[in-house]
């Protein structure tokens, strides 16, 4: 199974129907898609993507970026609320030239792995872990298979939102992802229940949303409480 958000029919169209734009090009060295992505760097709403010689060029839709952000806040709440030490990463590019493959995710975080990378500056896959989570806002579909690059970086947890549904997928010991009904980096949380506040950000402001989220996860940390209330007991007359 995987976790989803069951849309009304009324409310069937995706949060961000606009797509960006892709160019591929072929045959392209890992030198030269380094030298590309420094003379990049500093060009925000593009995002590259190599795969042994095949190197896509994509551009970000305000949609895109619209519904990453509103999922961004969501887990920031969420990581708050559930007092976890998570370290937010953004669009890092990570590389790997044994594996001649290189990305930048849409949002990336640290949490069982915080500790080995606090405080540094660059960060080499071959040495450091790679993000616990990671988040793909796919409504722009990639014409690679960014989720095998994901596997051979050895992610364990990615989110994938196609505009209706927040898929989570877990890397499995074959090194494939495979859907999951829960995440386990926030087990208590249906994360189909995202989308829902995702759509009361985009209808109406991030802080009616921020506010009414953190009142649900709230609502849900109660019920998540087992009863400690124990039934006094009487003593025995002697």
């Amino acid at each position: 199974m995987t976790a989803i958000a069951s849309l009304p029919a009324n409310q069937a169209a995706p949060l961000c129907p606009a797509e960006g734009q892709r160019f591929l090009l072929h045959n392209v060295s890992w030198q030269s898609y380094r030298a590309i992505g420094e003379a990049l760097r500093d060009r925000p709403g593009l995002h590259l993507t190599y795969d042994r010689g095949t190197l896509e060029f994509m551009t970000l839709s305000p949609e895109h970026e619209r519904c990453k952000v509103l999922l961004r806040r969501l887990i920031e709440v969420l990581a708050e609320e559930l007092n976890l030490a998570i370290g937010s990463f953004g669009s890092t590019t990570y590389q790997r030239e044994d594996l001649e493959k290189g990305l930048e995710p849409d949002e990336c975080y640290y949490l069982r792995n915080l500790p080995r990378v606090r405080g540094k500056r660059r960060l080499d896959l071959t040495a450091d872990p790679p993000p616990d989570f990671v988040i793909e806002v796919d409504i722009t579909r990639s014409s690679i298979d960014r989720l095998r690059l994901y596997a051979a970086f050895g992610v364990p947890e990615v989110w994938r939102f196609d505009g209706t549904t927040i898929h989570v997928l877990l890397l499995t010991a074959k090194g494939e992802y495979e859907p999951s009904d829960h995440s386990p980096t926030f087990p208590m949380v249906p994360i189909g229940e995202l989308v829902r506040f995702m759509r009361q950000g985009e209808a109406e402001d991030d802080t009616s949303m921020v506010r009414a989220f953190r009142a649900w996860v709230r609502r849900q940390l109660v019920k998540a409480k087992p009863d400690t209330k124990r039934k006094p007991t009487r003593k025995r007359k002697r």
